[in-house]
């Protein structure tokens, strides 16, 4: 066991002085060339800037003339508009229910009869503009 530690020690020790002892000149070596000058080797330099400028001039589309403007009025909030009420709610009529005297729970205890209201529907619905013209 300890055979096998003082092994994977000394490995580890080689590995690191191996890569200390390499020269990063000679790993990575600095050219002449600027980065620009790279740019321009790989893409053909300003020929390809003229081709993708060519290509970008074939997508634009041409402006487009101003929308003349549409009398918005009927959209418009106003005082007037906000008292009026636009959308009128439908009805929802109250259900009246009558609970019979009856036992409840485990123990059976005596509830009297009871009425009790509640609207037809969940939830208040309402009518699109225009749908309803009569009062109700």
């Amino acid at each position: 066991m300890l055979l096998n530690w003082i092994k994977s020690a000394l490995l580890s020790a080689l590995v690191l002085l191996g890569g200390c002892a390499t020269n990063p000149e000679k790993m990575l070596p600095h050219g002449d060339a600027t980065m620009l000058d790279i740019w321009n080797q790989q893409t053909d330099g300003d020929s390809s800037l003229r081709r993708l400028l060519d290509a970008r001039q074939t997508l634009r589309r041409p402006l487009q003339p101003p929308v003349p403007m549409v009398d918005q009025s009927g959209y418009t909030r106003t005082a007037q508009n906000e008292i009026y009420r636009q959308f009128q709610r439908l009805p929802n009529p109250d259900l009246v229910m009558y609970m019979f005297p009856h036992l409840a729970g485990t123990e059976s205890v005596p509830v009297p009869g009871y009425s009790t209201v509640f609207p037809l529907y969940q939830r208040v619905h309402y009518a699109l503009p225009g749908e309803r013209v009569e009062d109700y």
